[in-house]
């Protein structure tokens, strides 16, 4: 089993590539899935569709989830995860440039994890990716599986 892998559910492919730099640059080595929609995140993270092969007991260690997505909006996502027993308690940072504060409200009422507003500039957004992959990859006590 992969240890302590991150899903990072991002459609824009300019954020994609950024966050990806952005862990390598602080030295965060874990593997990363990425998915571009919240269909596509559902289907990995509950082992259907496309990832219907995945092994569903393989959880992530933490899910980079953004609020805009395409298909199913990332706040959708996080219902579904928090309704399920199998994903009820996966840590999941909401990564987002949204500055709405609906959706701040609407993803702690979600029970996400943290809310992570992402920031213009380069240097701050590889600075806020290096903490929370710091925080929720080595000093996080993750629950049980």
């Amino acid at each position: 089993m992969r240890n302590k892998i991150i899903l990072l559910v991002e459609d824009n492919p300019d954020d994609e590539v950024l966050t990806l730099r952005a862990l390598k640059q602080a030295n965060i080595l874990n593997h990363v899935d990425v998915v571009r929609d919240g269909a596509e995140a559902l289907e990995y993270l509950f082992a259907t569709g496309v990832h219907a092969g995945r092994d569903a007991l393989e959880l992530p260690q933490v899910v980079l989830l953004d609020l805009k997505l395409p298909k199913v909006d990332g706040l959708e996502v996080l219902r579904r995860l928090r309704a399920d027993e199998r994903t009820r308690r996966l840590p999941v940072v909401v990564l987002t440039s949204s500055v709405e504060e609906q959706d701040l409200i609407a993803s702690y009422d979600l029970k996400a994890n943290s809310y992570v507003q992402k920031p213009v500039d380069f240097v701050e957004f590889s600075e806020a990716v290096r903490n929370v992959g710091m925080y929720w990859l080595l000093l996080n006590q993750a629950p049980p599986r």
